[in-house]
């Protein structure tokens, strides 16, 4: 089979091109320049606007399946536009090309954002309602992220495509790093806190064998959460340290300090938004909630296979040493 797939120059494209070779498909990307994760695969290139229909539609046709993995969040001025060009007019575009190609299945990549969060017993999953205007805001670039990727899987919903939401992914080729940094910091200098809330993890080969179960049985219209290990950051850091060698965090982040750490990044982000991004209070909200939420639909339906957590951050370090991180 041929697959046409954006954002394969990304960490979680990347894997997933790479399984779809491994089990003898064809691969067609669309790329603006090509990096590290394409070096020597034997994929075809194809150089196209992601809102360019015509040319989409020419890169789709003898292709049995359109994954959508291209995405960004992009606090820089005029990062709004760029977020809503990438997750809503590139889905709509690329939607269009399929039907007049006759491309017949479709998956997008979207992100957990979208998806609801709870405790340790009670995490949530695809149908659990979000306080939106509470965690992300009103306004900012958090904001326009969730707005924007929930607005690509409505229209991949209504075109009767297939939706999978990684969470927080773990494993090789995370190249600029993105959830990876946390083991760098670690192997670099101690980190002396931790924050209070939690997370649910997933292994990126898990995470792409998702992706190709999504596209070859998902249920047309459904999404599926991709998310393996839920574990409170506390340990997460601590399994991280012990892989990289390093100080395993012994203090809670205060709260007051997180508070007063959200307002001085109100405060930078008026100067820099795009390098103060990390002191959004929303952002740092996070990190102090228990996000945790649950992969049984895509265990049972797309039987999602779960890496120990441990092997998928030794895959993670091993990837970055050989690539010269440090």
């Amino acid at each position: 089979m041929r697959y046409l797939l954006t954002g394969g120059t990304g960490f979680v494209g990347a894997n997933v091109v790479r399984h779809l070779l491994a089990r003898g498909d064809q691969v067609r990307c669309v790329l603006r320049k090509p990096n590290l994760c394409l070096e020597g695969l034997p994929i075809e290139a194809v150089t196209a606007s992601l809102t360019d229909v015509d040319a989409l539609r020419r890169a789709a046709e003898g292709c049995a399946g359109i994954f959508h993995i291209a995405g960004t969040f992009d606090p820089a001025p005029g990062g709004e536009g760029r977020m809503r060009e990438l997750h809503i007019e590139a889905t709509r575009a690329l939607l269009m090309a399929q039907k007049q190609a006759g491309v017949p299945r479709f998956v997008l990549c979207s992100s957990s954002v979208t998806v609801g969060f709870g405790p340790l017993d009670r995490p949530g999953d695809e149908d659990t309602r979000i306080e939106v205007d509470r965690i992300y805001g009103q306004k900012g670039p958090l904001r326009s992220y969730y707005d924007s990727k929930l607005e690509g899987e409505h229209l991949t919903a209504e075109a009767g495509g297939v939706t999978v939401n990684p969470d927080y992914v773990l494993g090789a080729w995370d190249i600029k790093p993105t959830s990876g940094q946390l083991l760098l910091t670690l192997a670099r200098h101690p980190v002396p806190f931790y924050p209070r809330g939690g997370k649910c993890f997933i292994d990126a080969d898990d995470c792409a064998v998702g992706h190709l179960a999504a596209m070859d049985r998902g249920r047309p219209g459904r999404r599926y959460l991709l998310g393996n290990h839920n574990l409170p950051y506390r340990d997460f850091m601590t399994l991280c340290a012990e892989v990289v060698g390093g100080r395993a965090p012994l203090l809670p982040v205060p709260s007051l300090g997180l508070r007063l750490a959200g307002r001085l990044g109100s405060l930078l982000q008026q100067v820099d938004t795009h390098r103060f991004a990390g002191l959004d209070r929303h952002v740092l909200l996070a990190m102090q909630e228990q996000r945790y939420r649950s992969g049984r639909r895509s265990w049972e339906e797309l039987g999602l296979p779960r890496t120990p957590l441990r092997e998928s951050v030794e895959k993670a370090w091993r990837w970055f040493q050989a690539h010269g991180y440090r």
